[in-house]
Parts: C-alpha cells; structure tokens; sequence
C-alpha cells in the first residue's frame, strides 16, 4: 500500500472542491494499474463525497441543502463556535473509496470526487492510500 497527501488551501467558508482530477495525477504518476484509492479527510469540519460533476449547480444545491438545516440557530455548547461545521461533515462523512481499473478511476459518468470544506478558508489535507 502507498499513502499520498494533497494539500489544499480552500477560499470560501463552505465549498465543494472537484478533487478527482489530483487523485487521477496521482494514480497515473505511479504507474497504478488495478487496485482501490480509499480518500480520507483528517478534519473534523470537512469531508469527502463522491457526486455529480457535470452540472456546477449540484455543487451549490449541495451548500444551499446542508445550510437549510439552520444549525447556525441552534443554541450549541462547543466554544468555537463551528459545531454546524462538525455536524455537517459528519453527515457527509470523511472517507470514500473507489476502484481502480486499467489505470483509470472507476467513477460512473457523472461522477466526481468532491472534498468538502464548512469552516474555511483554511490550510487542508486529503490522504490517499492506494
């Protein structure tokens, strides 16, 4: 197994970010043929989700979804101030994984990895293990 590091430096204060053009550089750089890229976020206010790529709106209705939640009005105890971060990336989780085929990432036709920022801007990580 090899484990590799994409740095990130996000600008807004939640956005998704198509990350599946790195992971592909990666894969294609190391000469891997067959095999599993499991992603993971070691955040506790980011994620990582597979969705659509196609349409940029899906990005955004993914933003506008998680805000109508309306954590930002709930009366939370954590002293940063950020648990609506926290809670939102639990729900969309810090890990995914995906099948590596003939040199190529697996993805359906519409399908992007997407790293998920909710309290930036900030420096970020994403791991790959291959």
């Amino acid at each position: 197994m090899q484990v590799f590091e994409i740095n990130l430096k996000t600008d807004k204060h939640e956005e998704l970010i198509d990350i599946t053009h790195l992971i592909s550089e990666i894969v294609k750089k190391n000469n891997i043929d067959n095999g599993r890229a499991l992603i993971y976020i070691p955040h506790t206010t980011a994620g990582v989700t597979i969705n659509e790529n196609a349409d940029p709106s899906v990005r955004r209705d993914i933003i506008y979804g998680l805000k109508s939640l309306n954590l930002e009005s709930l009366n939370f105890q954590h002293m940063e101030g950020n648990s609506p971060s926290h809670i939102k990336a639990t729900l969309v989780g810090n890990s995914a994984s995906i099948i590596i085929n003939n040199g190529r990432l697996l993805l359906g036709t519409w399908q992007g990895v997407y790293f998920c920022e909710f309290d930036g801007p900030r420096n970020r990580k994403v791991i790959i293990q291959i």
